[in-house]
């Protein structure tokens, strides 16, 4: 009896997250018939002399999968696609924790990609099996020691559709308190802010993680902070807003 090939880690993802793998009318197509791959990765491969464009999961660990699709672009033309999704695939949490005076809570974290401090709200990848709910609950209570007395879903988010391949879940929390910051992952300091010294860190760029920002604008909009008319305190001067001058705070 013939031996089947045994499924690679592409084939495994393919038939583990079907959803990443479908082909839309008049989009970019996944090749997957093999003499179609080789067609593309030798046209890739030709662009590029001197390299072999490897086609399925490049490299994975227990957070990412970079993965190089052959695809045929709406021109027809044949070649290569990277992107990196989530190894889990349950969804990414964003949380916008806020106190019973409505003050926004943030946290002051070190991201190594950047090589910079910024001001964020909770956030984390998704946990094996978890809800985008139960991702939200445990971020916060790991992050910034706190409950949630209420949870509000803000819908979904793509963060980069041109490279990342799965969505977050955007989420406010109404919390009552909170604890110390979470040092082993870099957060350094938790702070409360009433919500026009916010939108003032959004507008001078104080804040600019795309999360933060995303998940802030969905609150604004449900009209759970500010309103859409409301201007920044210091709008007129110019003057920024500066929490970096003030001590942590713990309620």
């Amino acid at each position: 009896m013939r031996e089947e090939n045994p499924a690679t880690p592409y084939d495994r993802l393919r038939a583990d997250r079907p959803e990443l793998f479908g082909n839309s009318p008049g989009g970019i197509d996944i090749l997957f018939d093999p003499a179609e791959i080789e067609e593309a990765r030798r046209t890739a491969d030709a662009g590029a002399e001197g390299t072999a464009a490897t086609v399925g999961v490049v490299y994975a660990d227990r957070f990412v999968t970079l993965v190089r699709d052959a695809v045929r672009f709406p021109g027809g033309a044949p070649g290569l696609y990277v992107r990196m999704l989530s190894t889990v695939a349950s969804p990414g949490a964003v949380v916008l924790p806020l106190t019973p005076a409505g003050d926004v809570v943030l946290v002051e974290h070190y991201r190594h990609a950047t090589r910079s401090w910024h001001w964020e709200v909770p956030r984390g990848m998704g946990a094996p099996d978890a809800t985008g709910a139960e991702n939200a609950v445990r971020e916060l209570a790991e992050e910034i020691g706190a409950d949630v007395a209420e949870l509000i879903s803000l819908g979904r988010m793509h963060p980069d559709s041109g490279l990342l391949g799965d969505h977050v879940e955007l989420f406010a929390a109404r919390i009552d308190g909170f604890g110390s910051p979470e040092t082993s992952e870099g957060i350094r300091r938790i702070v409360t802010r009433p919500w026009p010294e916010v939108a003032e860190m959004v507008e001078t760029g104080a804040i600019t993680c795309g999360f933060t920002i995303a998940v802030l604008t969905r609150a604004l909009l449900k009209g759970l902070v500010g309103s859409p008319s409301v201007r920044p305190a210091g709008h007129r001067t110019g003057k920024p807003a500066n929490p970096g001058n003030t001590a942590d705070e713990k309620r």
